[in-house]
Parts: structure tokens; C-alpha cells; sequence
């Protein structure tokens, strides 16, 4: 009866750890947003090859690093409106790097760009936005690197918050982004 007892309270403590660890996980607590490299070792350019499911950061055409990526929930062809689960293709660049995202950091991609806006206008609905990349959502980073199972985001790049906070360090504002198919 008292080991019966004994491990009652040692499976409730372990649930309350884990209750809190995604407690602070998603409510960023503690959270530090790395600080940009020196320029040198930031990209110039970030690649992104949905067909072979990579990110490569690049400074004057010498690789700094590539990583696997998780894409929109139906990632083949271009997004072409709200909600399509569709990753964009073409060429764009980061607009603002926002610390405390739903996900763990993001980059902010400038889809749409004039062409995606006028297409989609033109097909009668609205083009979407709010393309990142980004880490794993808030609350989820005990996933790790098994998000990159199953196409998840909703039309976003993911990558494991690890890697984000390596990209992070090394893309600012203005960087180009092209995604290819």
C-alpha cells in the first residue's frame, strides 16, 4: 500500500513538471532572443528548397549552414490564397524578426509581395500572410526534431527551435528569401 502511495505522489509531481515545463515554454518565460552575429557570418541570402525539405544560409555564395525544415500543411506549387496550407515560392526578403512569436522566434517573410496580392485579388480572395520561419509553437518544444515528421505549419518554414535561434542570429532585416519548389 505505501509503494502504491510512494508512487501516486512521485507520478503527480512528475505531471505538475511537466505541466509547468510547457507552462513556461509557452508563456516564453525566460526566453532571450539571440543577438545578430558579426556581419561577417550573417547571410546575405537564405534558401529555401521545398522539394528537398532545406533552409541553407548563404554569404557571398559560400554556404553557413543548412538545416531540415517542416513546411505548410500541402506544401507542393505557390500559395495562392488564405488557409491553402501552401509554403510561397519566389523571391522575397525578411521584413522583421520578432522574438516573442507564437513559435519559438521568427522571421518574417514579405509574402505577399505586389504579384501574390494582385493574383489573389483578381481570383476573388484574399492571398494570406504571416509567413515565417519559425521555430516549434510555444508550448510544443519537447517535440524537438520530430516535427520534422509531417508537413505542420500553415504555409510557414519550421525548423526546431535550436535552429532557430541559430538562424535568428545570422538573418536581419532585409535579407533576401528565395523559396524554391
Amino acid at each position: 500500500m505505501r509503494r502504491w502511495r510512494i508512487g501516486l505522489v512521485v507520478g503527480a509531481l512528475f505531471a505538475l513538471g511537466a505541466v509547468g515545463i510547457v507552462a513556461v515554454d509557452r508563456a516564453q518565460i525566460g526566453r532571450v532572443a539571440p543577438e545578430l552575429v558579426a556581419e561577417p557570418e550573417r547571410a546575405d541570402r537564405v534558401l529555401v528548397e521545398k522539394s528537398a525539405r532545406r533552409l541553407t544560409l548563404l554569404r557571398e555564395g559560400r554556404v553557413l549552414a543548412t538545416y531540415p525544415v517542416s513546411l505548410g500543411f500541402s506544401p507542393i506549387g505557390h500559395k495562392q490564397r488564405e488557409g491553402d496550407g501552401r509554403t510561397p515560392e519566389g523571391l522575397y526578403s525578411i521584413a522583421y524578426r520578432n522574438p516573442l512569436s507564437v513559435a519559438h522566434l521568427s522571421l518574417k517573410v514579405s509574402y505577399p509581395n505586389e504579384a501574390d496580392t494582385l493574383a489573389a485579388h483578381d481570383g476573388g480572395y484574399e492571398p494570406g500572410g504571416d509567413i515565417m520561419i519559425h521555430g516549434i509553437m510555444n508550448g510544443f518544444s519537447w517535440l524537438g526534431r520530430l516535427h520534422r515528421l509531417k508537413d505542420w505549419t500553415s504555409g510557414c518554414v519550421g525548423v526546431a527551435n535550436d535552429e532557430m535561434a541559430a538562424i535568428y542570429a545570422r538573418v536581419d532585416v532585409g535579407t533576401p528569401v528565395e523559396l524554391r519548389p
